[in-house]
């Protein structure tokens, strides 16, 4: 188990590596704020897609055939983005790629490391470690190392790189949870059966909803999921653009420790998730996250950039209970032979949240992101007070009945 925690780490790490970096691409290309939130965000475009087939098709062929190429492309992209600084079109394709490269290890990734653990909550929180850890410490590094070395967008991925090839030769050593008979039992016929029967959508977009949690995914799960990202997304794309001009020769190094204090603070907030208890979480996530954009307001209204710091605290407590309580949930609500399809929906509507600093850049054009950003805390908080009305916890309360793979939508 400990070899793909390393696997689904170095991942996470590189996946953030471009984070801090963007400030640096901006000038290099000259990208608007319009852009410069469009890179960052379609990760989002390659990321979903990937979410949606990759978690049926590690139930069919078995996760290791499924995550191992990607762990591959994740080295192959690291490499691409050397050339990103002299071209647009490479930094958006590296983007994409690198949400293609998530979709894949990180739904799959979380459903083999919880069957390989047994205990969903435990395994959540393995998992939240990994990613949290990868993701905050790629960002950290990456903005540290551009902001005081030489080739600020080479060595980061270099650094990437080698973390990649050891992740990779660990990979070997996890042993295959899905046995042929269990892949068998899913909806898509094997794979020689595929040469022969005609293609249907339904075998390889199933979403992994069981009939009975159908509502309390809508309602509970899916909001509490796209919290997860938009919290993280928001703090390192447009509260360092908003005070970029207060922080003058240190910007890209405190975009990347505002990314490393949230993303860390996600995995030191599971003990409080684990107290709390997932009912709890996940509205108690929304209206942390809430209350970071409200502090994040004052600072851009006084120009007091340490309250980035802060700001990052509670943003980083927000996006680690949702995250937590999401993964408890779709452990409890999966049935075994949809686990990765379900995995990988929840991360599709988490990862929605790296569309909302597009979102806030067009609705505020000219007059910028603040009247936005306001808007968006004020809708966060009146949900997460939703969420913890009685009828709200009483959806997710019990275990729904779970069902089997045919039965899930």
């Amino acid at each position: 188990m400990a070899a793909l925690w390393i696997a689904i780490f170095v991942v996470a790490f590189g996946t953030n590596v471009p984070t801090p970096l963007l400030l640096v691409y901006r000038d290099l290309l000259g990208l608007s704020s319009e852009a410069l939130t469009g890179a960052f965000g379609v990760y989002a475009a390659g990321l979903v897609p990937a979410l949606l087939l990759a978690g049926p098709a590690s139930d069919r062929f078995g996760r290791r055939a499924v995550v191992v190429p990607f762990v591959v492309l994740s080295i192959v992209t690291s490499l691409l983005f050397l050339g990103a600084s002299s071209s647009v079109l490479v930094l958006f394709l590296g983007r994409f790629l690198q949400g293609a490269v998530s979709g894949v290890v990180f739904s799959v990734g979380t459903a083999w490391l919880g069957e390989l653990d047994g205990d969903p909550a435990r395994s959540a929180r393995w998992t939240t470690a990994a990613l949290g850890g990868g993701w905050a410490i790629g960002p950290l590094v990456s903005g540290l190392m551009a902001q005081w070395l030489p080739l600020p967008t080479v060595l980061p991925y270099l650094v990437h790189v080698a973390l990649m090839l050891v992740g990779l030769a660990l990979l070997p050593r996890v042993p295959e949870t899905l046995a042929p008979a269990d892949r068998r039992a899913g909806l898509a016929p094997p794979t020689p059966g595929l040469l022969r029967r005609p293609f249907r959508p339904q075998q390889w977009i199933n979403l992994g909803v069981p009939r009975g949690a159908r509502i309390p995914f809508l309602v509970v799960v899916a909001p509490v999921a796209i919290g997860v990202f938009t919290f993280p997304s928001t703090a390192v794309t447009v509260l360092p653009l908003l005070l970029t001009p207060s922080m003058p020769q240190i910007a890209v190094a405190i975009t990347g420790l505002v990314a490393g204090v949230t993303l860390l603070t996600g995995v030191f907030a599971q003990p409080l998730g684990r107290r709390l208890g997932y009912v709890t979480a996940g509205p108690t996530g929304l209206a942390v996250g809430a209350a970071g954009f409200g502090l994040s307001l004052l600072g851009v209204a006084s120009g007091a950039w340490p309250l980035l710091v802060p700001v990052a605290l509670l943003l980083g407590v927000g996006y680690g209970l949702c995250l937590a309580a999401g993964l408890t949930m779709v452990g409890e609500l999966a049935s075994p032979t949809a686990r990765g399809a379900l995995t990988g929906t929840f991360y599709a509507c988490a990862y929605l949240g790296f569309g909302v600093p597009l979102l806030l850049s067009v609705a505020g054009g000219d007059a910028g992101f603040t009247g936005p950003l306001a808007g968006l805390a004020v809708v966060i908080a009146v949900y997460a007070a939703v969420l913890a009305l009685p009828a709200a916890r009483r959806l997710v309360s019990g275990s729904p009945a779970r069902v089997s793979q045919p039965g899930a939508t």
